[in-house]
Parts: C-alpha cells; structure tokens; sequence
C-alpha cells in the first residue's frame, strides 16, 4: 500500500522520470523481498531499524553489487522513508544512521571525434522515414547533450527553426533552451515538413512518441558500427557532447546550462576527460615525460 502510494508521489509531485521511477521501485521491491525473507516483514514498517536496513546493505555487496549501484538504493530508501515521515507513517527515520559505501569515481565513457563524424557522415541509415529519424536522433543526442527522457518528449512546437534553438523539458520541470547548429536546422526543417502532422518530434510509423527502449536499441546499434565501448547508451552521446565542448575549450559554467545541471560539481567530472587528454598530449610532445 505504502509502496504504491510513494510511487505515485514520485511520479505527481517530484516529477521523476518514467526510468527513474522503474529504478526507485524495482529497489524497494527488492527490499521489501529482503524484509520478508529474512525477517518475515510485510507491512509493519515501525519494525524497520536501521540494523535490518545496514544487514541487507552488507547482503548486496556481499553479492558483488558494486557501490555505485548500492549507493542507489541508499537513496532510494532515504527518499522512500522520509516520504513515510512525511505521511505521518513514521515518526523516526531508520536511515539517518546509515553511511553510504564508498565508490570509486569513474571517468565518463565517451567517443572519439572522428568516430562521431564516421558516424553521421559515412555510416549509412535505412531509406525513408525510419533512417532518416533515426540519424536525427543521433544527431540531436550528439549537438544537444539532452538526456534520453528529454528527447522523446520533444514537441514540434519546441523546434524554434527561426532562432536555431529547441526547448527541452528536463528534471524537475525546469525548462532551457539549447542552441543548434545550422546543419541540424536543415535537417530538422526537412524531417519536420514531411511529418508536421505528428504532435511529438520523434515517433513511430503509426505516429505515436517513441518509447525509450526503442531508442536504446537504435542507439546502441548505431554506436556500435563506429566504437568498441562497453555501454553504447544515450547517455553516452551526453558524455560525448560534454567532454568534446570541454576539450575544444567551452566554459564549464556554458556546458553545464546546456546539460541542465542543478551543481556545478556534476559537471566537474568531465573535466577529468579533458585532463587526461592533455596528460596524453604531454606525453607524447615532451621530451622529459
């Protein structure tokens, strides 16, 4: 009841992200999993102290979860138990105690330059329709640095073709407007006069706004005809966009404003990208390194 409850908190009022959402409950359902296996707890919430809470952290990275994914679900028991508090479920919090693992600071994964423009220049996309959208989105992700759930919100009265800009709407509601550049323009302009009778920008044949699966999948095929990594994600070609504006030496308070950045510090870590870079160059130019 609580559960289902929260969710639709999350959804109305905190205005998460459908992914975002799917994430918070798959961790509360695992939880809730714990506490009935474990400790045959259901739905008496008052018996959830913070020493149950601590055993099942210690249980997930016992598992070999890694710290990153459990400090995720830290968070999502934090947000789900102050909701609890707030509902007047709880009068005190069994998460204040809990310390958080620590986690190694990885690097932003993101593509070579050259390999984007082999990607939008010589890769070759399917005929009509399909291809052509397809190339855009990849395009756009790339030109934008805009998140996934942005993208497939995008309306054509979004597109402002005039001021070469586009709206997005991002966390927490909080509109910006993005820049684009003059070869996206055209082709936004082409792709929009022969489909200006769909609401969204991006949608299926049948004309309904795509779903983020759909764009996983097309992103991770395009992706891996140019590059070797790992996770060929959307959120790859966000990392790329900022770690390229980075390198080619755009301010750091700009790239934040276009990725919709609440902190500067979530920024920061690109900065990391452009060192490395400069590290390698060093190397390779000076005749002490």
């Amino acid at each position: 009841m609580f559960k289902n409850k929260f969710i639709t908190y999350l959804s109305s009022e905190k205005r998460f992200s459908e992914h975002t959402i799917e994430s918070y409950a798959t961790d509360l359902k695992q939880f809730t999993s714990f506490l009935s296996a474990e400790f045959q707890i259901i739905d008496e919430i008052n018996e959830i102290s913070f020493q149950i809470i601590r055993t099942w952290i210690a249980s997930l990275l016992e598992k070999g979860i890694n710290p990153r994914s459990v400090n995720r679900k830290i968070s999502t028991l934090k947000t789900y138990f102050k909701f609890l508090i707030r509902e007047g479920e709880l009068i005190e919090n069994p998460m204040t105690k809990v310390v958080a693992p620590k986690s190694k600071k990885r690097l932003p994964v993101f593509i070579e330059e050259d390999q984007i423009a082999s990607l939008l220049n010589e890769v070759e996309f399917e005929i009509g329709f399909v291809g052509q959208r397809n190339k855009l989105i990849i395009e756009l992700f790339y030109v934008t640095g805009i998140r996934l759930s942005e993208l497939i919100n995008i309306k054509i009265s979004d597109v402002d073709l005039n001021n070469q800009s586009i709206k997005v709407l991002g966390k927490r509601n909080k509109e910006r407007i993005i820049p684009l550049s003059s070869n996206v323009v055209n082709d936004l302009n082409n792709f929009i006069e022969n489909n200006q009778q769909n609401k969204y920008l991006f949608t299926n044949l049948d004309g309904n706004k795509l779903y983020t699966k759909l764009v996983y999948r097309l992103v991770n095929k395009y992706i891996g005809e140019i590059s070797s990594v790992n996770k060929k994600s959307p959120h790859i070609l966000r990392h790329t966009f900022a770690t390229h504006m980075l390198n080619n030496g755009a301010d750091i308070n700009a790239i934040k404003e276009l990725l919709g950045h609440a902190n500067l510090s979530a920024t920061q870590v690109y900065t990391h990208n452009t060192i490395e870079k400069l590290k390698t160059v060093y190397k390779q130019a000076h005749p002490r390194a």
